[in-house]
């Protein structure tokens, strides 16, 4: 049966860390609800290559968005255009350069930053462009669009990780609170999420060094977390999705036709 997905997207969260600080996550594995995987995010280890594969399913040396500054649309069919061509909802409360990837480049605040037009790919959007923006703020943007448009498919993408990351690096308390703190932010929102019938993934687009970048081949740059929780998924702890693989396997989810790979495994 066809369901609604709500995607989370931790900016710049490192597998290493996510798998001890992110507590009420890990509280749903351990109750037998949700499951927890390690996934190697694709080549280059940057963040608009990183949303384009995660949300359409190509490598970032096959899209073209190879750097963080390939500033215009898509050339690739998203996960929030297949959505929008079935005649499902679609929403995001996310960084810019979604909105740049999918609606509309360049991205012009004053016109983008909340959008609301059923013709575009994302159809209803809270857009922010400073990295610092609050995680806190964003949670509460994206569950006003949920709330408020019932959506079929909604991306969350806060970005303090990273920003902490950026700013005092891997092995750092700032870089290991701020995940911490979007762990306790999930737990204001995902029990409702899950009675409101969503499935929830919740991953990274890539991880974090100690030099306070990323761009490399290190483990702690490539390696991330995927969370899944809903009755949809298998919670095989075999399963070995890989991140090009999230785009057709949210498709599967929402009961869309498309041609991205996917993992079997991951769903019931």
């Amino acid at each position: 049966m066809p369901s609604k997905v709500i995607l989370v997207v931790l900016d710049g969260l490192s597998h290493s860390v996510a798998q001890h600080a992110m507590g009420h996550l890990h509280a749903w594995c351990q109750a037998g609800r949700a499951a927890y995987y390690r996934l190697d995010c694709e080549l280059p280890a940057l963040s608009r290559p990183l949303y384009e594969c995660i949300l359409t399913g190509v490598r970032p040396i096959d899209s073209g968005v190879v750097h963080n500054d390939v500033s215009r649309l898509s050339r690739e069919h998203s996960l929030f255009h297949y959505a929008r061509d079935a005649g499902l909802t679609t929403a995001a409360a996310a960084y810019h350069w979604v909105s740049e990837l999918y609606n509309r480049s360049p991205f012009v605040a004053v016109r983008d930053r909340h959008s609301s037009d059923p013709g575009l790919p994302i159809q209803y959007g809270h857009f922010y462009y400073a990295d610092h923006y609050p995680d806190s703020h964003l949670f509460v943007d994206a569950e006003s669009l949920r709330l408020q448009h019932e959506p079929d498919l909604l991306l969350v993408h806060p970005m303090n990780i990273d920003d902490a990351g950026h700013k005092h690096g891997l092995d750092s308390p700032q870089y290991r609170n701020a995940a911490r703190m979007a762990d306790v932010l999930l737990a204001d929102h995902l029990q409702n999420w899950v009675d409101a019938g969503y499935q929830v993934l919740v991953t990274a687009d890539h991880g974090m060094n100690v030099d306070r970048s990323h761009n490399g081949l290190l483990p702690e740059e490539r390696q991330v977390p995927l969370f899944v929780i809903g009755d949809a998924f298998s919670l095989d702890a075999a399963a070995r999705p890989r991140q090009v693989e999230l785009c057709g396997s949210i498709c599967q989810l929402l009961g869309v036709p498309h041609d991205k790979p996917y993992c079997a495994e991951l769903l019931k």
